[in-house]
């Protein structure tokens, strides 16, 4: 099965008219999977077994022809709890981790007759951008094996990008999801808060986490996010809103909305052929009917301070269940529980967790806590208001997803304040609680370009609208990367 020229539509009518079966198809997925993933490094954990049983047991049922998902294999990011099926966040602390429950998700995946093939790399805790930081090894970018493939959802979107499954899913907390889309040239979504249970999802940071999908085409990635999004009383988090029809109204095209096109969202950082792809995607709406004028998110330049503090305060809690008593990982040699506790968290953790667990800590401590922890609070709800602002004249707003395309493997991993800053552009999604859309739109020397559509709360259908009329309009989603050939 070639995933770069079929899609779920195609894919699905081969499956009803048993032109293929589920079985077969999950086979030949897993098989390539094998070979292919010696060059990208994208899977952990490989659940060969269980999801061949899953789709013999499919096309006994048989295939549904309402459901577009049934028989389909899929990825999932190994922050996601799989009863029964290793679970490590990419982390030494939890290497032997095997989850009895399943995550929400995991439960909606089922329902829908997906077939889960495998866990994908992922930064430690979802904590990075290039998914180097994984304790078990380094995912490499499809289109060039030199590059990053982003983070920290990076092994999900190199599986997307590589054509080795259709459907991959991931966790954003400040771009972990659009930027490796990005990086890769495909497809993700980072839902509204609140629109996709956590219930599930091992935390990082609790009030910026989200779980969506990612795939090659915008249509696709409206389809899974309807399957896995509702309400779950496990999280209260979670919105009792009737989810939509993300694909109704999805080829209705940009005629009459109004796009804002901040321009802190192309200033000073932002590479020269990022800044020109975006200038041109803004130019293609037009062409198309819509309006886009240039708009302003003052507080943005102080989000990626306010959320390291954040999302490291957050962290700092969430991680303190990792104690070497209940489950993973615990020190041996040890004199007295004090020695359980420091030495399980010393061996079981890797630097940028660490980093991230004292930011917290320090962001969170008597004398500290209004000068750190409260004023980044206070920007947050600033950044909120500048949404709300723009939002009352517009219907969407657009930008680049990351200020540059994807750098070299080595390049910054050793450099944490620049790898933060590349987090410029996306963070403020997740401060605002908002949904955000990756599609390719362009190239610079061989590497994809990223455009991110914001939207309003719970407007996911009016930015798959919009970023359908894009790609129907442009070939950007059509080039496929030669696993680090000549791009």
């Amino acid at each position: 099965m070639n995933y770069f020229t079929n899609d779920l539509t195609k894919i699905h009518a081969q499956l009803v008219n048993k032109e293929l079966t589920s079985y077969d198809l999950t086979k030949q997925t897993i098989t390539a999977l094998k070979e292919t993933d010696k060059k990208v490094d994208a899977f952990l954990t490989l659940n060969e077994e269980k999801a061949l049983e899953m789709a013999k047991a499919i096309d006994e049922k048989g295939i549904d022809p309402a459901n577009l998902l049934a028989g389909i294999p899929v990825a999932v990011k190994d922050n996601i709890m799989t009863k029964d099926l290793r679970t490590t966040a990419a982390s030494k602390i939890l290497e032997n981790f095997v989850p009895v429950y399943d995550a929400t998700v995991m439960e909606h995946i089922y329902a829908h007759d997906m077939v889960p093939i495998g866990k994908t790399n992922m930064d430690e805790f979802a904590m990075g951008g290039s998914t180097e930081n994984s304790a078990f090894k380094t995912t490499k970018n499809p289109w060039n094996l030199t590059k990053v493939p982003g983070g920290s959802s990076g092994g999900s979107a190199a599986a997307v990008s590589a054509g080795i499954v259709p459907i991959a899913f991931g966790s954003d907390t400040g771009g972990s999801i659009r930027q490796p889309a990005s990086f890769t040239g495909i497809v993700g979504m980072k839902p509204t808060y609140g629109r996709v249970s956590r219930w599930g999802l091992i935390a990082f940071g609790s009030s910026l986490d989200e779980i969506g999908p990612m795939t090659r085409s915008v249509k696709d990635n409206a389809t899974v996010l309807a399957a896995i999004a509702g309400f779950d009383e496990h999280d209260g988090t979670t919105v009792n809103k009737k989810v939509p029809d993300f694909t109704a109204n999805i080829a209705k095209g940009v005629k009459g909305l109004k796009i804002g096109l901040p321009k802190e969202y192309l200033g000073e950082g932002v590479q020269p052929e990022v800044k020109a792809a975006i200038l041109a995607a803004a130019d293609k709406f037009r062409e198309l009917g819509a309006t886009v004028e240039e708009v302003s998110l003052p507080h943005s330049k102080y989000g990626v301070a306010a959320y390291y503090i954040i999302s490291s305060s957050e962290a700092s809690s969430n991680l303190q269940r990792f104690d070497g008593i209940r489950y993973g990982v615990r020190a041996t040699d040890v004199k007295n529980l004090n020695d359980v506790y420091v030495r399980s968290r010393t061996e079981g953790f890797g630097p940028e967790v660490k980093r991230r667990i004292m930011l917290g800590m320090y962001s969170l401590s008597a004398g500290y806590y209004d000068a750190y922890f409260k004023k980044a609070a206070q920007v947050r709800t600033l950044m909120k208001q500048d949404f709300a602002n723009v939002f009352a004249d517009y219907d969407l707003i657009m930008g680049p997803v990351a200020p540059t395309t994807a750098y070299g493997i080595g390049e910054d991993v050793s450099d944490p304040l620049t790898m933060y800053a590349g987090d410029v552009l996306s963070v403020p999604v997740n401060m605002a609680g908002l949904p955000g859309l990756s599609l390719p739109a362009g190239f610079a020397a061989g590497l994809p370009i990223g455009m991110q559509l914001i939207g309003k709360a719970f407007d996911e259908q009016t930015i798959y609208q919009a970023g359908y009329a894009f790609e129907q309009a442009t070939d950007f989603h059509k080039e496929t990367p030669t696993l680090g050939g000549n791009n």
